[in-house]
């Protein structure tokens, strides 16, 4: 072996190793050094845990108690503030990362602000226990049902802790996880996978997904519950788009429930990212701009949103395929957006919260 060839290799063993840091870094929260715990009452500090949620295939299961789901083990890391307990309980925020899985802001920046302001985090993973890295390429690796169970299981486990107040946990999503964020605002769905009543106490999808496609919901007067939402949202994202999420958000606000939506000027997918540089991502799967599929959860039915008209159940992949179907985006990260979100964020929780 040459000087040369043996320098490349060294280079190439160094870069892996690079790489499987980063991964390490990206997911800190792994089944392999998390905790099991059935619940939080012994008040646990900081620290990855598993606890027990289900898998629901479809959307169905979640609304239909009947139906089986079966078990999956779900995985977090508990951030607490200083002081937690020690004089009163203190609020709390539910992270859930998006299609690439757990990434570092989520604790390094999210985390960190939320905790200097006095609220817990939980930041859960859940793709790893399921054996998945990202769903950005193929989302039927896991369920978008599963997301629902494992935040709901979250937070029955974070409600149960003695230095949490169970009636101050919001939920805050990114991405596919902002998808979750504002369909746990769904009372039927909410019903589904609950059963004391308790429900997160505000809502926060960023840059979400959801809002148009399979996944999103005919908006009318008692779908969503009267939890607080705030939607915040590039107007340059070209993944999930702004305008879909301002008027889904819109209607929502119509029918009753409490919704702000900032609009971030010139930020993209992702903008909460500490990578600057703009990513394009060929083959990720998206729903096209103006997609009028959803789903009826009172009528169990995919409904085109032009007309109301009902769209029978062996006709929902054409039709998704035709209207909605998309692949190819890029994320980009926005210091000046970041904050500028993250104080949206803190004014938000600060009235909710009575901080």
């Amino acid at each position: 072996m040459t000087k040369k060839t043996s320098g490349l290799a060294a280079a190439a063993a160094n870069a892996a190793l690079t790489a499987m840091l980063a991964l390490a870094a990206a997911a800190p929260a792994q089944s392999a050094d998390a905790i099991a715990v059935t619940d939080f009452s012994g008040a646990p500090g900081n620290g990855n845990y598993s606890f027990l949620s289900s898998t629901p295939r479809t959307l169905a299961d979640v609304l239909d108690r009947s139906r089986q789901r079966p078990p999956a083990t779900a995985v977090g890391q508990l951030l607490l503030p200083k002081g937690t307990g020690a004089t009163s309980k203190v609020p709390a925020v539910l992270l859930v990362h998006g299609s690439g899985g757990v990434y570092p802001e989520l604790a390094d920046f999210w985390g960190k602000r939320l905790n200097d302001q006095g609220i817990a985090v939980f930041v859960i993973d859940i793709f790893g226990p399921r054996g998945v890295k990202s769903t950005a390429e193929d989302q039927s690796q896991v369920p978008f049902s599963a997301d629902l169970a494992d935040a709901f299981a979250a937070l029955k486990l974070l409600a149960s802790h003695p230095g949490i107040d169970r009636e101050r946990i919001a939920i805050m999503g990114f991405s596919r996880g902002g998808t979750a964020a504002w369909r746990t605002a769904v009372n039927k769905i909410a019903a589904g996978l609950t059963s004391d009543g308790l429900r997160f106490a505000a809502h926060i999808p960023v840059y979400a997904g959801g809002c148009t496609g399979i996944t999103s919901v005919t908006v009318k007067a008692g779908v969503f519950g009267p939890a607080p939402m705030l939607w915040l949202h590039g107007d340059e994202d070209d993944y999930t788009y702004a305008s879909d999420c301002q008027e889904f958000a819109q209607r929502i606000k119509a029918a009753g429930t409490p919704t702000q939506f900032v609009l971030l000027p010139g930020a993209r997918h992702k903008f909460d990212s500490g990578n600057p540089r703009r990513i394009q991502l060929p083959n990720v799967t998206k729903a096209r701009k103006g997609c009028p599929l959803e789903f009826d959860v009172d009528a169990l039915t995919f409904r085109d949103r032009r007309d109301g008209a009902a769209i029978p159940t062996g006709e929902v992949g054409n039709f998704s395929k035709t209207h909605c179907a998309a692949v190819g985006a890029s994320v980009e990260g926005d210091r000046t957006a970041r904050e500028n979100a993250a104080k949206a964020v803190d004014a938000f929780l600060k009235q909710v919260f009575k901080l």
